[in-house]
């Protein structure tokens, strides 16, 4: 799972793209990368987390969009399969 692919079962947007590319400009380090995974969430399910990384693990799935790289371990591959990753933002709230 480590190659990146052309065509993926996850989508990174247009929108979170620029988002992503702005917060590692503000970090002022090239080599951050965004990690996207899933943890256990108890009686509700399901949290879906972000965190920037600069360390690859062999067994990550790679995807590269507009010169970022992201990253997703296998056990939350499974769950993001299908999944379209996006930035939102409103008078409310900001979504990543």
């Amino acid at each position: 799972m480590s190659e990146a692919a052309t065509e993926t079962p996850i989508t990174f947007t247009e929108s979170c793209c620029v988002k992503v590319k702005d917060l590692i400009a503000e970090e002022n380090n090239p080599d951050l990368k965004l990690r996207v995974f899933v943890t256990g969430g108890g009686c509700s399910g399901f949290q879906y987390g972000f965190t920037f990384d600069e360390i690859v693990n062999d067994d990550d799935f790679q995807v590269e969009k507009d010169g970022l790289t992201f990253l997703v371990d296998p056990m939350s591959y499974q769950y993001l399969v299908g999944a379209e990753i996006d930035y939102t933002e409103s008078c409310m709230a900001r979504n990543l």
